[in-house]
């Protein structure tokens, strides 16, 4: 019977995003280059991190009223859909230890393991020197001055400080009265604000912003359509968020926007606008299940990244303190 559901809502979505095609539309002018320098200033690395602050920190930490913790990281393994490329291979190895070998007359045995796998696989926090606008990235930085095969010169992951402020989650399964959202929903500014007052919240500058819709619910079920569509903000809503002075936003699916872009051929403009333009972090494959579950909307929200140097991006397990 589920299965069912998903299979009508998916294909719902779809018709939905077929009809929104004949208003095609350019999101993102790759000839605009209006947007740098930043408003943080012309050699700034870390973009909407600048809004974290000692008071907010402060001010984030009388949500939490129970001392109750929640990882918000989805397992990895070689089996997780990943995005097009991506895929994830761990291997334990015992370095002299074959064939049952020890070291030292005390038996020492140990486990070591090696990944093969990309950093965008899983719940993962992708940095502004991700996403660019025809080679163009966060500040105006040119990807022939920045860019190696060892990694970025610049706004690398490394430059990150830690993330500890405010979240808040939205469901918008309540919202639309739907267990999994269908794929290509677009989240407007409208909803979001519905979800607001309904939730008794608001947003706040040095937020993260986190949308709960159900889409993990199709990981091992449907892989396959969990990848090729999705729920998410639009354009209006990603501009609305990032006058509200946002440091994050993201979610339970895998690019954080709605997709395919109901308005064309564009290939994520959304997250052009936000960590490219804006210096908006984006948080992928959030899962906010069981904070929907103990109806949880404002939260501590505490991440340390792994400092990868040279990395733009970065699978982690943010945690949600309440």
């Amino acid at each position: 019977m589920k299965s069912n559901y998903i299979h009508k809502a998916l294909l719902t979505g779809s018709l939905l995003m077929g009809l929104s095609y004949a208003n095609a539309q350019t999101q993102i002018d790759p000839a605009d280059n209006s947007w740098y320098p930043s408003a943080y200033g012309a050699n700034d690395e870390i973009g909407a991190a600048n809004l974290l602050s000692p008071a907010g920190v402060m001010s984030a930490i009388k949500l939490v009223k129970f001392g109750k913790t929640l990882p918000l990281a989805v397992p990895i393994d070689k089996y997780l859909p990943a995005f097009r490329h991506r895929s994830f291979h761990l291997y334990n190895i015992q370095p002299g230890e074959q064939a049952g070998q020890t070291l030292g007359p005390n038996k020492f045995s140990f486990n070591d393991e090696l990944v093969n796998g990309w950093t965008g696989v899983g719940t993962q926090l992708n940095g502004i020197g991700h996403i660019g606008i025809n080679n163009v990235y966060y500040n105006g930085n040119k990807a022939a001055d920045f860019v190696t095969v060892e990694g970025v010169k610049k706004l690398g992951i490394e430059k990150v400080p830690p993330i500890v402020t405010r979240a808040v989650l939205l469901d918008m399964t309540a919202h639309y009265g739907k267990p999994i959202v269908p794929g290509g929903t677009e989240f407007t500014v409208a909803d979001i604000q519905a979800v607001l007052k309904k939730e008794g919240i608001t947003i706040r500058k040095g937020d993260v912003v986190l949308f709960n819709t159900g889409w993990l619910e199709l990981i091992g079920k449907d892989n396959k359509q969990f990848l090729e569509v999705e729920p998410g903000i639009g354009m209006e809503a990603a501009k609305w968020l990032a006058s509200q002075g946002i440091v994050a936003f993201g979610g339970d699916t895998w690019a954080s926007e709605v997709y395919p872009n109901p308005y064309g051929k564009e290939e994520f403009p959304i997250n052009q606008f936000m960590l490219a333009k804006h210096g908006i972090y984006n948080l992928e494959l959030i899962d906010s299940r069981p904070l929907v579950k103990e109806k949880v909307w404002e939260f501590l929200f505490v991440l340390g990244q792994p400092l990868y140097v040279g990395s733009t991006q970065v699978n982690v397990n943010p945690v949600a303190i309440y």
